[in-house]
């Protein structure tokens, strides 16, 4: 074929796409369902039509080929598990006793049974099921989701392809199972999970599949040698299979580096690359293989994660000269814009200009669409579209929003000194406890307590203008109240006033810093039915007032016992937000740090003894390649430190991580040099705390014995046993007791229970020390 017939025949197409519909349809079913508010048949038919709804979209925006079985009630990774029988034994009842219930159990969890682990999706903030396996485990085919979909897209008269987790991706994402040796291999697996992957992809050419999407994202990360052969041989046997549709092998995130070559020579017929951000270079990569001779290559020009709009230009370009290096190209996103909100037209309150830097989901695809057309008929057909494009990207860069000379004179002020403590921990150490004076093994929360139905309602009701802005802040107040009695009652040494007066950990802040941009429908999934709006890191940032000052002062001045001041910390503050593309990322990590290191400041001056800078997204943010680590870490450790380094020594610093493995970033954790981290731990059976006792973390940690992801209240016995297992690593001068992670999406009743339970095991443990000499 030649690059004119290949760009004759350019489509465009995409990944996958937000599940929640426009308005969170499928969150409040699910919900509805999971209260018993909404039948199963209800649950499936809104599900069916929010599916039906976005593939109309997506073909009236002109993609010429829809995704299917990219859908998922919780998420994909856990469809997967189904659809290969890897169900584990301790759900294995539930699931046969009723599917779409077990199914939820294996996410949620039960009374009596704990949920599946939970962890990033690579380095974004989505949350998949980690998959549990073992030598024992058996595989069974169950495609009856997919091959469904797939059918349901084909009715409608649509071009479909459906989206599974590749099988070497799958189990280097999996876990041994509870009970099995550490050191088993889940890859070890591989020739037994192929034949059931051979089976699915039989069924869904049987139900009019021509292609089906195998995601391999695990291959941008570093591979050993056994592993890329491990794909090599995935890809040669799912091949060699000749009851099968057409297969095109997707990786997103980054380069596929040595793994390109591995899959170029694979007997498959696609592949789908990306092309944007750190991953441009994968053009000059694949033109060093040789290209893709023979194949259709989908080039992933459009990023799939942020909301900027693309360089249609640039695009153009890029695709052009994919031309020469396969035998079709097809124009999609980087990945499947599951990562970004629904549809940029629907925010009313940003100001026209600014609205039109922004491009989501739909917009994206009109984007995509475009390009393809410009890739086929050249670009002449889309002259009135690279034109505007050309308009908006001049109008942001030239933008006063993105460049304002006093933070960047600040920024370029900071000098080493700044982003250092003034004493080492020991003396911090010995001046806190004089000044705090806790027990062994103290208590405390994460920092949020529920949301209630009457505070949404309260907030709802103050946007609308039902209520004024007096009656809204004496319900703050209340609840203020309410959580701090409840916290003295329990016994908990260290209170949070529960944040009340709180939309979200990073909306809450850049709401009130400026440089930020807030939406009001821009949700994203981060797991299951949660789901949250990040806010636009759109320029340079600064804090024109206090944000947590008055809050925090109020319930300081209610109780005798020490209340943390919380923060969201600068990494967070980025990796939960879309972040601004024209700057290092170092960069504008420093202004968000400057702006907080103000709040530190005026909360210590208030008279606030523990502040809490939470950086959860530390370890999301890390890059997927172990060479790129270290420059990452240096400036994200940095800006942590600069946020915290101004206090005295007795005003305690702490820091809170979760949803990551930290094995990896122990010695970042460290660098920190923050007083006290409180980390995930619960559903991990306390690893974290192994690994810091491994490298030798010199000051106080809290690994969480309380799972706030699932709504199993933990019993006094089972948070007792995990914070033993946690004094094996941690000696009890330096062990903190508490939650998992903050409360916020947990109800009353399970909280006050589980609290009550997790203090009473703190005192049973305590009870088991020597006396303190």
């Amino acid at each position: 074929m030649t690059a004119k017939s290949a760009a004759a025949a350019a489509r465009a197409t995409v990944y996958g796409y937000p599940r929640q519909g426009p308005d969170r349809e499928l969150k409040k079913a699910v919900e509805g369902y999971w209260k018993g508010r909404v039948s199963a048949d209800a649950l499936r038919e809104t599900a069916a039509r929010l599916r039906r709804s976005t593939w109309r979209r997506l073909a009236d925006a002109g993609v010429h080929e829809v995704p299917t079985g990219d859908f998922s009630y919780y998420d994909h990774v856990l469809d997967t598990s189904v659809m290969v029988g890897a169900v584990p034994g301790r759900h294995r009842t539930a699931v046969d006793a009723d599917a779409l219930d077990g199914y939820f159990a294996m996410a949620r969890g039960t009374q009596d049974v704990a949920p599946l682990e939970m962890t990033k999706w690579f380095d974004t903030n989505y949350h998949y099921l980690v998959p549990e396996l073992g030598p024992d485990t058996v595989f069974d085919a169950d495609s009856a989701k997919q091959v469904a979909e797939l059918k349901e897209a084909v009715a409608l008269g649509l071009a479909a392809r459906p989206v599974l987790v590749g099988p070497v991706t799958y189990l280097l994402l999996a876990k041994p199972a509870p009970g099995v040796a550490a050191g088993f291999e889940p890859l070890t697996l591989l020739d037994r999970l192929l034949p059931v992957y051979a089976e699915v992809l039989a069924d869904l050419r049987a139900a009019g599949a021509e292609w089906v999407q195998l995601d391999e994202p695990a291959l941008v990360q570093d591979r050993t040698p056994a592993e890329l052969n491990a794909a090599a041989r995935a890809y040669r046997d799912l091949g060699a299979l000749t009851d099968r549709p057409q297969l095109l092998v997707a990786s997103y995130f980054g380069r596929l580096g040595e793994a390109l070559a591995v899959l170029t020579k694979a007997p498959v017929e696609g592949l789908a690359l990306d092309f944007t951000g750190a991953a441009t270079s994968q053009l000059e990569d694949l033109a060093a293989v040789g290209g893709l001779p023979g194949k259709r290559l989908v080039a992933g020009v459009v990023d799939g994660r942020n909301i900027w709009i693309n360089d249609l230009e640039k695009s153009l370009s890029t695709l052009g000269t994919l031309l020469g290096l396969a035998d079709r190209v097809d124009v999609s996103a980087s990945c499947s814009l599951l990562h970004v909100p629904l549809d940029s037209t629907a925010e009313r309150d940003i100001d026209p200009q600014v609205a039109r830097w922004l491009a989501f989901a739909h917009q994206k695809t009109t984007e995509i669409a475009t390009l393809a057309r410009g890739l086929s008929q050249g670009a002449g057909a889309i002259t009135a579209q690279l034109a505007a494009n050309r308009a908006d990207l001049a109008s942001r860069s030239g933008s006063a929003l993105t460049h304002d000379p006093a933070v960047r004179s600040r920024v370029a002020a900071v000098t080493g000194a700044d982003a250092r403590r003034a004493h080492p921990y020991p003396e911090r150490a010995a001046a806190q406890r004089s000044r705090l004076g806790l027990p062994q093994l103290p208590t405390t929360t994460i920092g949020s307590f529920p949301q209630t139905t009457e505070l949404r309602t309260a907030r709802a009701d103050l946007r609308a203008g039902r209520i004024d802005t007096n009656g809204y802040e004496e319900r703050i107040r209340s609840e203020i109240r309410e959580v701090l009695a409840f916290q003295e009652k329990a016994g908990i040494d260290v209170l949070v006033h529960g944040e009340p007066e709180r939309n979200d950990m990073v909306q809450y802040f850049a709401e009130q810093l400026s440089g930020y941009l807030a939406t009001q429908h821009g949700w994203v999934q981060s797991y299951g039915t949660r789901y949250v709006r990040p806010p636009v890191l759109a320029g340079d940032i600064s804090r024109p007032e206090p944000m947590t000052v008055r809050w925090t002062s109020y319930a300081n001045s209610l109780t005798d016992r020490p209340v943390k001041g919380m923060l969201t910390g600068p990494v967070t503050m980025l990796a939960w937000s879309f972040v601004r593309d024209d700057q290092p990322l170092a960069d504008t990590a420093r202004q968000v740090a400057l702006a907080l290191r103000d709040e530190v400041g005026d909360l210590e001056s208030a008279g606030t003894s523990v502040i809490q800078v939470d950086e959860p997204a530390l370890r999301e943010t890390l890059p997927l390649r172990a060479a790129e680590h270290a420059a990452y870490l240096e400036w994200a450790t940095e800006s942590f430190r600069l946020t915290t380094s101004g206090v005295r020594p007795d005003t305690q610093i702490h820091t809170h991580m979760c949803y990551a493995e930290f094995g990896d970033i122990v010695r970042a954790i460290d660098d920190l040099d923050a007083d006290v981290i409180s980390l995930e731990a619960a559903r991990s059976h306390m690893q974290v705390a192994r690994e810091l006792a491994e490298h030798g973390y010199p000051r106080e940690a809290g690994p969480g014995v309380y799972d706030i992801h699932s709504p199993r209240v933990p019993s006094v016995e089972e948070a007792a046993a995990l914070l033993r297992k946690g004094l094996e690593a941690i000696p009890a001068e330096r062990l903190w007791v508490n939650p998992d992670c903050g409360l916020k999406t947990r109800g009353w009743p399970e909280t006050r229970t589980s609290l009550e339970n997790l203090v009473a095991a703190a005192r049973q443990v305590r009870a088991e020390l020597p006396e303190r000499s």
